[in-house]
């Protein structure tokens, strides 16, 4: 079966969330006075390495709130296992949670199944990084199929503060 995979330039799908803290929100909508917004997909409670993405992320709102680029990280854990989760690492960020399969595939996310119970107990979407310009077109996109595999965090936020400031073009975008 070939999978969907959501391009560079295009239009952000309709997926909204639910957060622990900000009701309900639309992932390709900034809250103002944002107008981009970063959507950070992590695989759950279960990775590790997705434990620390998460806790290192804290280090960059501050300058993503000067890029006006609002910041939200999700995952498709239920409501209990994000709780649990972000009690230890007390997020400065949104934090959604339940993506279903269908939203993962409509952003073109990969899905793996759980290894064991001991893992987690429900399909769960591998990482993805999408920056959604204020026309709700994907400016940038990274997705991976393994937790090993995604952006470094400080070079991400200077990419963004360097598209900002100087109207860099979506790149990627030939057919």
């Amino acid at each position: 079966m070939q999978a969907f995979k959501l391009a560079a330039g295009d239009t952000f799908p309709e997926v909204t969330v639910s957060t622990l803290k900000h009701g309900d929100v639309a992932l390709g909508e900034a809250d103002a006075p944002n107008d981009w917004k970063l959507v950070i997909v992590y695989r759950g409670k279960h990775c590790p390495l997705c434990a620390k993405y998460l806790t290192q992320l804290k280090d960059f709102t501050g300058k993503l709130a000067e890029l006006k680029v609002d910041l939200l990280a999700v995952s498709a854990d239920p409501i209990e296992k994000v709780q649990e989760q972000m009690a230890d690492l007390e997020p400065t960020y949104k934090v959604g949670y339940g993506l279903s399969i269908e939203q993962m595939r409509s952003l073109g996310l990969y899905i793996s199944d759980p290894r064991s119970p001991q893992e987690t107990d429900r399909p769960f979407a591998e990482p993805g990084v999408f920056l959604i310009n204020d026309q709700g077109t994907v400016q940038m996109i990274d997705i991976s199929n393994a937790p090993f595999s995604r952006p470094d965090l400080e070079a991400l936020v200077s990419g963004i503060e360097f598209i900002r400031s100087n109207d860099y073009p979506i790149r990627g975008t030939h057919h």
